[in-house]
C-alpha cells in the first residue's frame, strides 16, 4: 500500500471514530441526561415535580380530617405564547389524602390556532412527593383554535403523611409554545 492509500484510510478512520462520537454524545445528550436528571429528581425529590398515579393507587388512601392545607395555584405563559391562562380558583383547602379536583383557563389570544404544552412545580420542594395527581392537562400538549377557551381541570391529592409543618403548597404551571413557531 502506498504512502498516499494509507494517509486516506487513516483519515477514514478518524472520521469514522469522530462520527460515532458525536452520534453518541448525541444520544446522551437527548436520551441519558434526561433519564439522569430525573433519577436524581426522584432520589432526592428535587424540582419540584409532582408523581402521576391512577385514580385505584388513591382511592384506598385515608383521608387524615384532623388538619387542613391550603393549596395555591399560580399560573404563567412564556412570551412565546400568545395565550392567557389562569386558575379558576386562587386557593382551596383540603384534608390530607382528599381527592380534588380543581380547573384552570386557556384562552388563545392570537388570529391562527396554537398548540402549548404546560410544565409544573410544586412548592415547597419537600411537598412535591407528597403531591399526586391522577389527572392533568399538563401531561399532553394542548391546541387551542383561534379565539377559543378550554377549561383544563387538574385532580390530585396531597398523601396523609406530608409533613405536619407544611400548611401551604403551591401548584404551578407555566405553559410554553409547543409548535412548528415555538423557536420564532
Amino acid at each position: 500500500m502506498t504512502d498516499q492509500h494509507q494517509l486516506q484510510a487513516a483519515n477514514a478512520r478518524v472520521v469514522k471514530k469522530g462520527l460515532l462520537i458525536v452520534v453518541a454524545m448525541f444520544v446522551f445528550g437527548f436520551v441519558g441526561l434526561p433519564m439522569l436528571y430525573n433519577l436524581i429528581c426522584d432520589s432526592f425529590g428535587l424540582n419540584g415535580q409532582a408523581e402521576q398515579v391512577n385514580n385505584a393507587a388513591v382511592s384506598n388512601i385515608e383521608i387524615d380530617k384532623s388538619r387542613l392545607v391550603t393549596v395555591t395555584f399560580s399560573s404563567n405563559v412564556n412570551t412565546k405564547l400568545p395565550w392567557g391562562f389562569s386558575p379558576v380558583e386562587k386557593e382551596i383547602q383540603l384534608h390530607p389524602g382528599e381527592l380534588k379536583k380543581v380547573s384552570y383557563i386557556a384562552k388563545n389570544l392570537s388570529g391562527s390556532d396554537v398548540v402549548g404544552q404546560a410544565v409544573y412545580s410544586v412548592s415547597p420542594v419537600e411537598a412535591a412527593r407528597y403531591f399526586k395527581k391522577t389527572e392533568c392537562f399538563c401531561y399532553t400538549r394542548q391546541t387551542l383554535k383561534s379565539g377559543e377557551s378550554k377549561n383544563m381541570p387538574v385532580l390530585f391529592m396531597l398523601e396523609p403523611d406530608l409533613p405536619e409543618n407544611i400548611r401551604t403548597v403551591t401548584l404551578s404551571y407555566t405553559f410554553f409554545r409547543a409548535d412548528k413557531y415555538a423557536s420564532k
